[in-house]
């Protein structure tokens, strides 16, 4: 049960933190990736008021326990590799496209409307086709 509050609590101080920073804004996201035009900077500030502190963060955690239980996850390989590649295209064209990705598309589920509940189903879809795409993928043209 302390598990659960605790999720609670954190997801919903992310999704605030979404939303005061304005990230649920898809046109604050596209003004982001809009380089040659109105370019909007804001977002590399919330990155970088997410990505120092989480640093730090991995830094202090290197030989603690969770608070709740079970273990920090190993930090990944750094390879780069067709998965990689193909996901951050798709990702990034997604992004770019509809200027939302998976944490504030689910933050503005209770306000966006129905253009964000269309594009939270067309995520869930393809987070379910995913698998069997990669692995038909894998099987058509093995990786090297």
């Amino acid at each position: 049960m302390q598990r659960l509050i605790f999720a609670f609590i954190s997801g919903g101080l992310f999704g605030t933190g979404l939303f005061v920073s304005g990230m649920t804004d898809t046109s604050k996201v596209q003004g982001w990736l809009d380089v040659f035009g109105n370019w909007d900077p804001t977002l590399a500030f919330v990155m970088g008021g997410a990505m120092v502190p989480m640093a730090i963060a991995w830094l202090l955690t290197r030989e603690r326990k969770p608070l709740v239980g079970g273990e920090f996850p190993a930090p990944s390989e750094p390879k780069l590799g067709r998965n990689l590649v193909l996901g951050s295209v798709m990702f990034g064209a997604g992004w770019g496209l509809a200027g939302l990705c998976p944490g504030p598309a689910v933050a503005s589920l209770s306000y966006g409307g129905w253009p964000h509940w269309v594009f939270f189903i067309a995520m869930l879809a393809g987070m379910w086709a995913a698998p069997s795409v990669r692995t038909r993928l894998d099987k058509a043209i093995p990786a090297t």
